[in-house]
């Protein structure tokens, strides 16, 4: 088991690993929108989804993976009236075949985010 780490994510804001790479696989963390660079959640759904995935590409990247090889998604979204803007963004990074994917509605999120979204990667 490997801990993977990077300055270009947010840090972990609790006992747990950005992200642990075991048996060729990457598992990464519920990635919100947090800018790594100043610590501020950026505001609204569409600029939330948009780092989220920013922040998994630097994590998948700093483990020597990428988006491509992203097998499993959940998604975590607090109002699924957002699915349809969360979907659009979502498809941005991702590409044929897509990973197989969750999504729910849940009450809260950390830091009272607007969505979350976890991964797991070939390395």
């Amino acid at each position: 088991m490997k801990e993977i780490k990077t300055t270009k994510a947010p840090g972990a804001i609790g006992p747990y690993s950005q992200a642990i790479e075991v048996n060729g696989l990457v598992y990464t963390s519920g990635q919100i929108g947090i800018d790594p660079a100043t610590g501020a959640i950026v505001e609204g759904v569409e600029a939330q989804a948009h780092q989220v995935c920013k922040n998994l590409t630097e994590l998948l990247k700093a483990a020597g993976t990428s988006m491509d090889n992203v097998v499993k998604t959940t998604v975590f979204i607090k109002d699924m009236n957002d699915f349809g803007t969360v979907n659009g963004i979502y498809a941005q990074y991702f590409t044929e075949p897509y990973p197989a994917r969750s999504c729910v509605e849940v009450a809260r999120l950390p830091k009272d985010v607007l969505v979350e979204i976890e991964v797991i990667a070939e390395k």
